[in-house]
């Protein structure tokens, strides 16, 4: 794109056509944008803004296209239905930007990229503006779900399993956490620099950040930072990982010259956690199903400077059963993801009810075949980032029911420091709303 003509709304509506029609997943798409150099200066917050932004809001703006236009949103074109999306998020979100430069600058997008609409474009978002005061949302009482659904933009069966769990004044809060912009958090890499120094030369680069309550190895970035400029990220000081996947590795334990395996383990960031807790002495077998998934694994491990992790192309729910015997595994077993909806929001309106029995079913075939490969008085570590109990706790019952040489370890008791993450039955569980984490489930187990 030639720079004079760069505009982060239409390279905005570029990136959401191609999510609606390709289902593929937001981040690569601005990357590329943002890497061309045509955007620049607050123009590229922008164009990352009314990304993430409209995904996150999709069932809320698509409401208030129903309250406000004569046709519903299902009955659009899909290149109207962006462009009012973009519009409203501007309107309804953005504070800082005039509704008149939000509307005008839309109704100009309109004319290049559906030129026949520009007119229904510019008539919705009057409106909208105009009567916003008039907007009536379901039934807090009546309709709980219904409500929590359209107030914060989720689908409204993932909202009635918060409130079954939760009940609905703490299922309200997480809703509105996961429609929010999750926190960037980086793990220290203890091989070549200590937390403390790294605060420190965050600090001389002028990037406010703090350190996690519960790792030892995190850092929250408070300021609005570009991931690749952080000091020393090329040389390996520090890698992108939320504070709860940063604890599974903790809760497993691993000990210097032991034989780990990482069962799931692309994109490597809890394989490489495990060889930096081990001072990459042992050995860690890093597994994926897929060869282009242990690419990620390798290059982390290089900027790392890590030389323990062995990736290797394997189904742990078919393990082959002559290999060594593991001191420890970890299996962070692929999930529905309902605990980083905020993190890739658009994956949230492609899953179904039907995905979590699906990938429920697979988990317990995956612990089944990594526990096999468990030495006697071996520890394993199951976790997801997934809210739901039939992909984490289920499991768990499941599996020791089959397994009496399985027994579930007390986190309460090992780990006493995390208290108010561990649920009565000794389970690690982390909400967004509560712990200012991901979503994340671990339970412990040792085989006798």
């Amino acid at each position: 794109m030639n720079q004079s003509t760069a505009d982060p709304r239409r390279s905005a509506f570029d990136i959401l056509v191609r999510i609606e029609r390709e289902r593929t997943f937001a981040e690569p798409l601005i990357d590329r944008e943002l890497s061309g150099g045509a955007l620049k200066g607050p123009d590229r917050g922008l164009l990352t803004e009314l990304v993430y932004g409209v995904l996150r809001r999709t069932a809320t703006l698509d409401y208030l296209v129903d309250l406000f236009c004569a046709t519903r949103a299902a009955k659009l074109e899909r290149s109207v239905l962006i462009l009012l999306r973009l519009g409203l998020y501007q309107i309804f979100f953005l504070d800082r930007i005039p509704v008149s430069a939000a509307v005008n600058e839309t109704v100009t997008l309109a004319r290049e990229k559906s030129p026949r609409a520009s007119g229904l474009v510019n008539a919705v978002l009057r409106r909208s503006d105009r009567e916003r005061s008039s907007i009536a949302w379901p039934d807090r009482v009546r309709d709980p779900a219904g409500y929590l659904a359209l107030r914060h933009s989720h689908p409204r069966w993932i909202v009635e399993g918060w409130i079954a769990q939760l009940g609905f004044e703490e299922a309200e809060a997480l809703a509105e956490v996961m429609a929010a912009p999750p926190p960037l958090t980086l793990r220290v890499n203890t091989l070549r620099t200590s937390r403390e120094a790294y605060l420190e030369l965050l600090r001389e680069a002028g990037t406010e950040a703090e350190p996690t309550r519960h790792s030892p190895h995190g850092i929250r970035i408070l300021s609005r930072t570009a991931v690749p400029a952080l000091p020393g990220f090329g040389e390996g000081l520090v890698i992108v990982q939320d504070e709860s996947s940063q604890l599974a590795s903790l809760l497993l334990e691993p000990r210097s010259g032991e034989r780990v395996l990482d069962a799931c383990a692309s994109p490597g960031g809890k394989a490489t956690h495990l060889a930096q807790i081990m001072a990459d002495k042992g050995e860690v077998i890093a597994w994926d199903v897929s060869e282009k998934k242990l690419s990620p694994i390798a290059e982390n491990a290089r900027r790392l400077g890590i030389g323990i992790i062995r990736p290797a192309m394997a189904d742990a729910r078919n393990p082959e059963q002559n290999a060594a015997p593991f001191d420890r595994i970890l299996v962070d077993a692929p999930c529905s993801a309902l605990g980083v909806l905020r993190r890739t929001p658009e994956g949230k309106w492609w899953k179904t009810p039907d995905d979590v029995a699906r990938l429920a079913q697979s988990q317990c075939r995956i612990l089944a075949g990594a526990a096999s490969l468990l030495k006697p008085g071996g520890t394993l570590l199951y976790s997801t980032c997934s809210t739901t109990t039939d992909e984490n706790e289920s499991i768990i019952e499941d599996f020791l029911s089959r397994r009496a040489d399985f027994m579930l370890e007390d986190l309460n008791y090992l780990f006493p420091g995390l208290s108010e993450c561990i649920t009565d039955r000794g389970m690690f569980r982390s909400w967004p709303h509560r712990h200012g984490m991901d979503g994340f489930f671990a339970a412990r187990l040792r085989r006798a």
